[in-house]
């Protein structure tokens, strides 16, 4: 398990910092506030609480666990995955069950069962494997097993085997007498409907849990015990919410289709008494949310305004289909109108038959043959809980309706509630992991007052549960199990936050001074001692005003305080002020006043640093607690004149604080007189233009040129307060420097003052044309107030105006003029010049154009620089051609004389030329760069296919493509940008492709500026995107070179692939761990950018499947942190293939070949292998990979073990590839090369000289035995040749026979194909002769009889006809009641005059009545074949379904008739019947005896007619007459057969369309044959001219009576049968009726699928497998 909101790569330092009782697994975070902790056996479903422990139980797939309330793991369990298939009944076999597989188990059901007597509590536990059975474990430890269901059997199966599918349940305890301690603990179980496994598991069942007493097992449904009994479970497939008991009830909450009326998806509420047994209680009613919400996906039984209230979250469906989407809606269903309406739906069918009002309102559901009926009014009273003799399962029409409490555009998927001071919450959880607080109000409706991001994109489950303290509510998402807080009172700090957090479960105490409960406020009960959250009349303890709201810090008085909603305190009780951080003052209260003493002057906080006032709050306290803030200002007026020295008087009386303004004593003070009495009020208190002295303004010009003389002269009023004799002085700053300018004053008479300073010539460097200098006056030591923005422009000319252009740009006002006298023309001011001043500038001259080239389209953009380049916009309009072709000039790239920039036009043809640039009158400026019009051409591009994600380096050939600059080229692959990623070139241009998001061609485009060039015939081409199925091998030692064999698909799209190794050094390693805690607070520090390399290895592609990548090289000190493929832009992490990380290894190590002497050489004997000895060689290597070199040849590797390799050097010694005379060996692993050292072949032989006369003998023993193997090859030869000989004359004749053969088979299989065509033909033009489903079933159920003995016509008189209605209504529901029914069938059975023909009757007529609901049938069956088995078991099992002795193997016969009508007519019926005309076609094609069967061409080797019988095909035409006339009709015969052969075939082809039962008998008519004048002959099998042979007749053939070829018969009845048909009459059928093949499959009269087809007697087809006997005519 990991942290769940930590990457991977945080983890490890993050767990080295986390404290010590902190478990991994857990997450906390503090916005929002909740502990988390990932589980596996994503996605989790289900989750429970156990009271009292405060334990959860968690269930997922494949895991289970169970937790503290803190969110410790106390237990794991693993469950899955397991051997296993739906389509398999445990336990599971691999021999008997081949599709069985590791499959995962779904968590189904997750229920707490309280212990009893002295059975412990247990948690019960059912999962999706082995057809949903289920477990009980220990409450404790989830580990032990309580009971384990083994060998379960088919009633144990609970839950559902699909995922998809839902199951849910609730535990009850109900009273019985009939059970060991009176009570009985039952579990009701709601699923849906399962494709797979047993189909006949009804929506709801009942399940025993305690007590268990053998034979009965734990979770089984028993006989005795309830479920709903539905008539087909695939169009009633409920999809489960919830399962609630409340009172003496059980509620049930699904989803299905309406089957009843509009076919519509909707939600459903069923209610069954506890009590109920049978189901009697059972019925539903719809519920409407308003808005089209009709899927429910969570609900809680909760309370609601002091009712219990069912809220269902719902969401709107799909196009009438059971997909949720993401609108939904929170709806409120008070229990007490549910079970009114509920209620309502039983009155209505037990005594109203449904109706009310004309209108219908209730009805049987599930496709049960009960109705409602008409029973007493106080049926309902007497029988709450339904009896046997009342209808169900009763549904409602009616929907119980309710408004949206709240809506969501995310779909909802959870909902539970609390009750917090009376006020109903609702905690709603969606699909993207958000929990939703919303408060319900009495008339249902809601406020949405907070969401949480528990888990984001992971939905909610539905099991959202609150804590024992109702304090937290665990959210269950995918894989996180979360604590969340209900409300995050205890965060808000102060009254606003909490009443502003708007949070139902807070309010503000305010004598305690924080956010809390309502239960937790000591005084809540009284009036403004706690302030909800969510009123929104309520607001906090608030100082309304104080008086004074500022005063001066040298001042001392009485504050008051206004203060509303102030809390009633206790006689004893007081309040107090707090300014700032000074000590307490205390308060008198009266009423909502609160009067307190500021502070005294002496300790007020000094003023902040450039300040004039410092702020105090002002608190008003209870003890320690600060009930409400206000604030106060105290001000320093000496601190207003000194914070603004250039105009203190206007600063001091304007000011916002009630300051005055000493002008003698220059003084700003708050007491209204000064030591020398003048005083300048406040403008607040003398409003007016103000009474300072101040000078306002600047008389002479404040334009000042610099280097010459000028003079100042200053205005200023209010001076004549100022009595002494003290000097005026004009002040000039520049650069903080002053300028000191005597001044001459002259009085006016407005009061005013002008001053005439000293004239001066200011004289400084300046970068810029003018600098702003203030200026003000002095009067001795006192500084004259000056105006705001009163300032002296100091300017020079030459700053910044290089040209003649630059300088007449300036404004007239300034005066520079253009002095072309001196050595140098400049600019500079008027007076200045000493020649005169030039009226027009040079001609413009330009210095650079950028780019010298573009398209011939143009649209690029000219870049012109120079000087003298016009003085305004409007001079170079019009006047810049480039190449003789006009350039729109644009505003926003120009810059006064230095700069044009214009927009290339179009020029038709390539050209060349200068720029020209037009000022005025002036001649033109020309540049001396050529500028040239070209026309850039695309030859071709390399590659032209590459992958969608893109990445792809695209090379683009052409002509002249650095046309215009680079930023004016861009390249396009259809829509997509391709990146131009090198410098272009003339001739070539690189770009790199983006992704697409489709595959195909597409053109590729180059931009020059406006321009659009094209490749020509060529398109880039987006494949797929390469992928990578298989990587292998997985590992590598460090000096890399390995080969990586990669398969995958197109992985020749990738222009460069290639295999990356992320690395990082050790030593950072061990920094992290140093300095976790200074990594951990800085996080982003954690990915060690600076440090992390990557080591990259193109690989090569083989194939589009196939590519080969060699290992990089890595170094021992780094870590490996990561391997991937780069292909292009695709990256493939190469444990994301097969789920497999990729892991180096270090190096294997190899030891020299002379170990003790390493600088001496190895001694090798030739004829042996070298031995290599070393450590971990086969470590992450192969012996294929691995090759040795002894000099300048192969030593080849013939073992590698760990820590041997051995290699066959050549024979001789190869010469050495280096400057040694003797050959090294060389190991080559990869990239990894080993000298072992030199190697010296021993050439001393051992052995001594072979003598002499040992050579003579030798060769003569070498002489003899050559002699005699030539004599011996001599002799084999000859026998050689002459079987050869022999073999191949027997070849020869094998081959003439096999030709023969083969021309033989080809003539047979040309005829077979023609008949088979003639034979398809046949059987397709008339039809299969198939009878109805009504005569099939009559003939079955009540074989022998013509006419059903069951009519739909009641022959009574009306006076009866409701009496005896209303009897065979209850009878039909004594029916369906399967307790009843099977006790009535033994109660039949047991008595002795019930005869074998009755019981066929009532199991025949059981099946008509019960044929509409075939479920039930099925079940009822089901329990009287286990009773007639266990009957059996006791006496003789071999003898069971040998007859139809009993009701149920007569009911077993008719389930089997029925189950297999549409199999037979639509699957096997066609096949069988063609089988038996091919079959009796190709018999009649030869002769056949007529006595013994035996036939020429039968299949059955006992059958054969061994007798060679000389015989000839023949065609007669057979005259049938068709209404008036008389058609011909050829039938194929052979002479060999006898007459009534003859008469068969005929009547084969006349009435083949027709059922066997309807055509005439052979006996019944007889073969004339006609010959023209020859008149008519009757032909039979025996007559006078029949052939006498000893003691033996022949009977009559053809051949006997010389019938020809050709010849013309007809059918004729016999006159002696009374009943025959004409041979003018072909018997037609009135509908097309399935044909009845008597008895075609009687297994022990089990079932007796009963005449399906009967072809007559005629062809016995009793047995099915002796082909050759039971097609013989």
């Amino acid at each position: 398990m990991l942290a769940s909101s930590i990457p991977p790569s945080f983890l490890l330092p993050l767990l080295l910092l986390l404290p010590s009782s902190l478990p991994a697994d857990v997450t906390v975070t503090a916005d929002p506030p909740m502990k988390s902790v990932k589980l596996h056996g994503a996605p989790l479903s289900h989750l429970v609480l156990y009271p009292g422990a405060g334990h959860l139980y968690v269930g997922g797939v494949d895991h289970l666990y169970q937790l503290t309330s803190d969110l410790d793991v106390m237990s794991h369990v693993r469950t899955g995955p397991h051997l296993d298939s739906p389509d398999c009944l445990p336990p599971i076999v691999p021999q008997d069950c081949p599709s069985a597989m590791p499959t995962h188990n779904h968590n189904k059901l997750l229920l707490l069962e309280a212990g009893q007597e002295a059975e412990p509590s247990s948690v019960i536990v059912c999962g999706s494997l082995y057809q949903g059975i289920c477990d009980k474990r220990s409450l404790s430890n989830i580990s032990q097993l309580v009971y384990q269901t083994m060998n379960p059997v088919d009633t144990q199966y609970v839950s559902a085997n699909d995922p998809r599918v839902s199951t849910v349940a609730v535990v009850i305890t109900t009273e019985n007498k009939q059970e060991v301690g009176g009570t009985v603990r039952l579990m009701l179980v709601g699923r849906g409907y399962t494709s797979k496994g047993p189909g006949d598991i009804p929506p709801i069942t009942t399940r025993r849990l305690f007590p268990v007493v053998p034979p009965r097992r734990a979770f089984s449904q028993e006989e005795e015990l309830g479920k709903l009994v539905v008539g087909s479970y695939s169009e009633y497939n409920n999809h489960f919410v919830k399962a609630v008991a409340h009172g003496n009830h059980v509620y049930f909450l699904f989803s299905r289709r309406d089957m009843w009326h509009k076919k519509e998806y909707r939600t459903y509420a069923s209610r069954l008494c506890t009590s109920d047994r049978s189901f009697y209680s059972y019925v539903e009613v719809p519920l409407q949310c308003h808005g089209g919400y009709n899927l429910a996906q969570g609900a809680w039984l909760g309370n609601h305004s002091g009712e219990a209230a069912l809220f269902v979250v719902m969401a709107a469906g799909q196009a009438s289909t059971p997909v949720a989407t993401s609108r939904s809606a929170l709806c409120v269903y008070g229990m007490a109108k549910l079970d009114a309406m509920l209620r309502r739906a039983q009155e209505v069918c037990y005594t109203n038959g449904g109706q009310r009002g004309g209108q219908e309102e209730a009805y049987i559901e599930y496709a049960v043959s009960s109705k409602c009926l008409r029973l007493p009014k106080d049926s309902l009273t007497e029988y709450p809980c339904g009896g046997e003799h009342t209808p169900n399962p009763i549904a409602s029409a009616v929907p119980l309706q309710a408004t949206p409490t709240f809506t969501s555009a995310s779909q909802l998927t959870a909902v539970t509630t609390a009750t917090e001071a009376g006020h109903t919450i609702a905690f709603l959880g969606d699909r993207e992991g958000r929990l939703h607080k919303v408060l319900v109000h009495s008339d249902g409706s809601g406020d949405l007052y907070g969401s949480i991001l528990v888990d984001r994109s992971n939905g909610v489950s539905a099991d959202l549960l609150l804590d024992e303290s109702r304090q937290h509510i665990y959210v269950l998402t995918t894989s996180k199990l979360s604590k969340v807080p209900v409300s995050s009172c205890e965060r808000q700090t102060d009254c606003g936050a909490c009443l502003s957090a708007r949070d139902p479960y807070c309010g503000w105490c305010v004598l305690e001074g924080r956010c809390s409960r309502k239960d937790a406020c000591p005084r809540h009960t009284q009036t403004n001692h706690w302030l909800w959250s969510f009123e929104p009349t309520n607001q906090c303890v608030t100082v309304m005003s104080l008086q004074p709201a500022n005063q001066s810090k040298d001042e001392q008085t009485q504050v008051t305080l206004s203060v509303v909603q102030l809390p009633a305190l206790a006689e004893a009780e007081s309040l107090s002020c707090v300014f700032g951080l000074l000590s307490p003052q205390p308060a008198i209260v009266i009423g909502t006043s609160i009067t307190c003493q500021s502070p005294a002057p002496e300790l007020l906080p000094p003023m902040p640093r450039g300040s004039d006032h410092v702020i105090l709050s002002v608190s008003l306290m209870f003890g320690h607690v600060t009930i409400t803030t206000g604030s106060m200002t105290f001000y320093d007026c000496g601190a207003v004149s000194r914070l603004n020295q250039s105009s203190q008087c206007l600063a001091c009386v304007s000011s916002v604080w009630s300051c005055n303004w000493c002008p003698l004593d220059q003084l700003c003070t708050h007491n209204q007189s000064c030591y020398n009495q003048h005083i300048i009020l406040n403008q607040r208190d003398s409003p007016g233009l103000s009474s300072c002295p101040v000078v306002f303004a600047l008389q002479s010009s404040a334009l000042v040129p610099l280097g010459l003389s000028s003079s100042l002269v200053l205005q200023g009023r209010n001076l004549d307060v100022f009595t002494d004799e003290a000097q005026y002085v004009c002040v000039v700053e520049v650069e903080g420097f002053q300028f000191n300018l005597t001044a001459d004053a002259k009085k006016t008479n407005d009061n005013t003052h002008t001053f005439t300073c000293s004239s001066h010539q200011f004289q400084f460097a300046v970068s810029q044309l003018q600098y702003s200098a203030p200026v003000y006056l002095r009067r001795g030591e006192r500084r004259i107030d000056a105006a705001p923005g009163l300032r002296l422009h100091l300017y020079d000319c030459s700053a910044g105006q290089s040209d003649c252009s630059q300088c007449r740009a300036v404004p007239p006002e300034y005066g520079c003029v253009w002095c072309q006298g001196g050595s140098t023309p400049s600019c500079v001011y008027n007076q200045s010049c000493g020649s005169v001043p030039a009226d027009t500038c040079p001609p413009p001259l330009i210095t650079k154009v950028l780019p010298v080239s573009g398209p011939l389209e143009g649209g690029v953009l000219i870049t012109i620089t120079g000087s003298n380049l016009g003085m305004r916009y409007q001079d170079v309009v019009g006047g810049v051609t480039v190449a003789d072709v006009q350039c729109g000039v644009l505003p926003e790239g120009y810059l006064i004389s230095t700069r044009v920039v214009c927009e290339l036009q179009q020029s038709g043809r390539q050209r060349e030329g200068p720029v020209l640039v037009t000022v005025g009158t002036t001649p033109p400026g020309r540049s001396t760069q050529i500028f040239t019009y070209q026309d850039p051409q695309l030859l071709d591009l390399v590659p032209d296919k590459g992958p969608v994600s893109g990445g792809t380096r695209l090379t683009i050939r052409g002509r002249q493509l650095l046309t215009g600059q680079k930023t004016d080229l861009s390249a396009f692959l259809g829509p997509q940008t391709c990146y131009i990623v090198e410098e272009v070139n003339d001739t070539q241009l690189v770009c790199q492709t983006g992704s697409s998001n489709q595959t195909g061609g597409v053109p590729v485009r180059v931009f020059f500026g406006k321009a659009e060039r094209t490749v020509p015939g060529v398109s880039f081409r987006y494949l797929d995107d390469p992928v990578i199925v298989e990587a292998t091998p997985s590992e590598s030692f460090y000096a890399g070179g390995r080969v990586i064999m990669v398969t995958g698909r197109n992985l020749d799209v990738v222009q460069k692939p290639i295999i990356a190794v992320w690395v990082e050094p050790v030593d950072v390693q061990r920094v992290r761990r140093r300095r976790r805690m200074a990594l951990l607070t800085a996080r982003k520090q954690l990915v060690f950018n600076s440090t992390m390399t990557t080591v990259l290895e193109h690989c090569s592609v083989q194939s589009s499947s196939q590519m080969t990548c060699l290992t990089p090289t890595v170094s021992p000190e780094v870590k490996v942190k990561g391997v991937w493929f780069q292909l292009d832009n695709v990256r493939v992490h190469f444990e994301s293939i097969q789920g497999k990380s990729f892991k180096y290894y270090p190096n294997p190590d190899f030891f020299p070949l002379n170990r003790e002497a390493p600088d001496s050489p190895y001694r090798f004997k030739p004829g042996g292998v070298i031995a290599v000895e070393g450590q971990d060689l086969i470590r992450a290597i192969s012996r294929q990979e691995v090759t040795a070199r002894l000099g300048e040849e192969e030593c080849e590797v013939k073992t590698l073990d760990n820590t041997h390799l051995y290699c066959e050097p050549p024979e001789t010694q190869p010469l050495s590839t280096e400057d040694h005379q003797l050959p090294s060996l060389k190991v080559f692993m990869g990239n990894l090369q080993v000298d072992l050292g030199l190697v010296q072949y021993d050439t001393d032989s051992l052995l001594s000289p072979v003598p002499l006369a040992a050579q003579i003998s030798l060769g003569a023993g070498a002489a003899v035995i050559i002699l005699s193997v030539l004599v011996v090859i001599l002799m084999y030869r000859r026998k050689s040749k002459q079987a050869l000989r022999d073999y191949k004359k027997v070849l020869l004749q094998l081959e003439t026979l096999e030709i023969n053969v083969g021309d033989q088979c080809r003539k047979e299989f040309t005829d077979l194909m023609t008949e088979m065509m003639d034979l398809s033909s046949d059987v397709g033009g008339p039809g299969l002769p198939l009878l109805d489903y009504r005569t099939y079933a009559e003939r079955v159920f009540f074989p022998g009889q013509q006419v059903a003995p069951l009519s739909r016509q009641l022959d009574l008189p009306e006076s009866r006809r409701q009496t005896v209605e209303q009897g065979l209504m209850q009878l039909n529901n004594l029916l369906n009641n399967r307790l009843f029914l099977t006790r009535f069938i033994h109660t039949l059975e047991a008595q002795q005059g019930f005869s074998q023909r009755d019981r066929g009757y009532v199991a025949s007529l059981l099946t008509i009545a019960l044929h509409d609901k075939l479920e039930y049938f099925t079940e009822v069956m089901k329990s009287l074949l286990q009773d007639l088995v266990q009957q059996y078991v006791a006496k003789n099992p071999k003898l069971m379904l040998r007859r139809t002795e009993t009701v149920v193997e007569k009911m077993l016969t008719n389930w089997m008739s029925i189950c297999l009508y549409s199999f037979l007519k639509e699957v096997a019926g066609e096949p069988l019947y063609m089988l038996y005309r091919a079959i009796k076609y190709q018999v009649d094609k030869g002769p056949v005896d007529a006595v013994t069967g035996k036939a020429k061409r039968t299949l059955n080797d006992s059958h054969l007619l061994r007798e060679d019988i000389d015989y000839s095909a023949m065609t007669l035409t057979v005259l049938v007459k068709s209404g008036v006339e008389v058609q011909p009709c050829p039938v194929k015969v052979l002479d060999t057969d006898t007459i009534t052969q003859v008469k068969d075939k005929i009547m084969d082809q006349v009435y083949r369309g027709a059922p066997f039962s309807q055509r005439p008998a052979a006996d019944s008519l007889d073969l004339e044959w006609r010959s023209g004048q020859a008149g008519h002959l009757t032909l039979s099998d025996d007559d006078v001219t029949a052939v006498v042979q000893g003691r033996w007749k022949r009977l009559n053939t053809l051949q006997h009576y010389k019938v020809p070829d050709g010849a013309t018969v007809a059918l004729i009845p016999r006159s002696q049968s009374s009943g025959g048909v004409g041979v003018s009459q072909v018997f037609q059928t009135g509908e097309r009726n399935m044909l009845n093949v008597g008895n075609v499959w009687n297994v022990g009269n089990a079932w007796n699928v009963g005449n399906v087809w009967n072809l007559g007697n005629t062809e016995n087809l009793g047995n099915v497998g002796n082909m050759g006997n039971g097609w013989n005519v």
